[in-house]
């Protein structure tokens, strides 16, 4: 779905949204109704689920991997679990990065896996019996908010806050996943990406839950290289205006912008379309890492392409320094009550 999403669902409600209501209350009621019935196996791990309140890129998976970040360093061993946007997997799979690629396993178990170990199946508790056999002790949910089987300790959503929830309805008429107010219900803390009043919305009605709210921006790497360089930005994810304005915070100049579908998967043509326009300005290719991970293949193009492309990776910043910690520290206490 995620890849799919229409650009009217991130602007103000039409008659597109309108015409859809019907099947969006349908879709919101089953939503709403799978996560209050849902019968969430425990796992015997500490489980944090991060996810996201609506389709589309908030900043979940650099979330996820800061608190892994932080878990580790807290003398723990975390491991991932990720459903997937890749081929189907008859079995839970822990994600190799010699051998899997993009395409089987999804980009973003990828980026997961180059942190801790990541399993990848729709059926998160075979998955996380898989970590905890491979020695993980803290089980991180890279998205499954609304449709998890295992038991979580703690919930935390993820919320742009210069998209917010988009035109606010429900999935198909709009971004939103499931009643905003079933979802908070299973929340544990709401963090604020970003700068923008997009999120105030999700944040008020946290706000009257007594949900501790936290802000984070998501920052280029320092060392990118990209300060003083022209380029051709390219980025198939969520939001790829969000990506052309990094390249300019970082300091590079844009000759030319390409957005991509989420979870677009470069054909060869593609990467020659992008590679010829390139010479044709007399500029270099800047993508995502999780662009880069879904071009890293065994052919010609490719390698050509990744010869000329300069990959920005992006950390998450908490304005206060000591949340990742928290979270954790509420998450085993959770689990331990």
């Amino acid at each position: 779905m995620a890849s799919e999403a229409p650009p009217f669902w991130w602007d103000r409600p039409d008659w597109r949204s309108a015409l859809l209501w019907p099947v969006s209350a349908i879709y919101g009621l089953a939503a709403a109704r799978r996560m209050r019935h849902a019968r969430r196996e425990r796992t015997g791990m500490p489980v944090l689920c991060v996810g996201n309140p609506t389709v589309g890129g908030a900043g979940k998976t650099p979330t996820a991997i800061a608190l892994a970040q932080q878990a580790r360093r807290m003398g723990r061993e975390p491991g991932f679990l990720s459903r997937g946007h890749g081929g189907s997997l008859g079995k839970p799979h822990l994600v190799d990065l010699h051998h899997d690629s993009a395409k089987s396993t999804g980009d973003e178990p990828l980026l997961l896996a180059a942190e801790a170990p990541t399993a990848v199946t729709p059926n998160r508790a075979a998955g996380a019996r898989l970590l905890i056999a491979e020695g993980c002790d803290f089980l991180i949910m890279d998205d499954g908010f609304q449709s998890a089987r295992i038991h979580f300790d703690f919930g935390l959503l993820v919320v742009d806050a210069q998209r917010g929830l988009g035109n606010g309805r429900i999935i198909p008429g709009g971004p939103v996943r499931a009643p905003l107010v079933d979802q908070l219900r299973y929340a544990d803390a709401v963090i604020r990406m970003g700068k923008g009043d997009a999120a105030d919305q999700v944040v008020r009605l946290a706000a009257r839950a007594a949900l501790p709210i936290y802000d984070a921006v998501a920052r280029p790497r320092p060392g990118s290289g990209v300060e003083g360089r022209s380029f051709l930005a390219f980025a198939g994810i969520g939001d790829p205006a969000k990506f052309f304005r990094t390249v300019e915070e970082a300091g590079g100049t844009l000759a030319a912008t390409r957005p991509f579908p989420d979870h677009h998967y470069y054909t060869d043509e593609n990467l020659a379309d992008l590679l010829d326009q390139a010479y044709a300005l007399g500029v270099d290719l800047v993508t995502t890492a999780k662009d880069a991970v879904r071009i890293r293949r065994a052919s010609d193009i490719a390698t050509r392409l990744l010869d000329r492309l300069t990959v920005i990776e992006i950390d998450v910043e908490f304005e206060l320094p000591d949340v990742p910690e928290r979270i954790i520290r509420d998450t085993l206490a959770a689990f331990e009550g």
